[in-house]
């Protein structure tokens, strides 16, 4: 398959990204922790689509079966302002129940629907490289709505969340402060 300009250097980037967060500091595999920490830092995410896309992507991992696979193929050979509207890729996937509320946020998003269309081709092109051509696996713990637990959030959280993030950062490998 040839793939565009586009999806060659976010394929290499998302699966830097899958990469960087499979093990952390001791070699111990926590992929699935970090993940669903993704998950339930998808909406605040949301502001590094445009920036960083496959950073935030890595939250569908696992969520995604796909029904069309020439749709997805097609796409991987298209640059962003060539990409099939939304609506024409949609049914080309399916998501499942907690990647379904993921994606219900991004298309929320002013840039959401560009966005999906990355995420399922991103996802589509690591499954095709990694020789699982079903589509049709999900991480066990993240299967149930627990994966996007506390997605939606309080504004007035700004303590819980400072907290989260210095855990986040602290199973990073990174040392606490004060």
């Amino acid at each position: 398959m040839m793939l565009s300009c586009f999806f060659e250097d976010m394929t290499k980037a998302y699966q830097a990204e899958l990469e960087d967060l499979q093990s952390d500091s001791e070699g111990n595999d926590i992929l699935t922790s970090r993940l669903k920490d993704k998950r339930q830092q998808f909406e605040l995410m949301m502001s590094m689509i445009e920036t960083a896309p496959e950073m935030v992507a890595v939250a569908f991992h696992g969520g995604i079966n796909f029904s069309d696979r020439q749709a997805l193929t097609e796409l991987a050979m298209c640059e962003p302002d060539e990409f099939p509207a939304w609506s024409q890729l949609a049914d080309a996937v399916q998501f499942s129940d907690w990647a379904g509320k993921l994606a219900a946020i991004a298309l929320k998003h002013p840039k959401g629907k560009r966005f999906l269309s990355i995420c399922v081709c991103l996802e589509y092109l690591y499954e095709k490289s990694n020789g699982n051509y079903h589509g049709d696996y999900n991480l066990p713990e993240d299967t149930s709505d627990d994966a996007v637990e506390g997605v939606e959030r309080d504004d007035n959280d700004e303590q819980d969340l400072e907290a989260e993030g210095a855990d986040w950062l602290a199973d990073q490998g990174f040392d606490r402060l004060g």
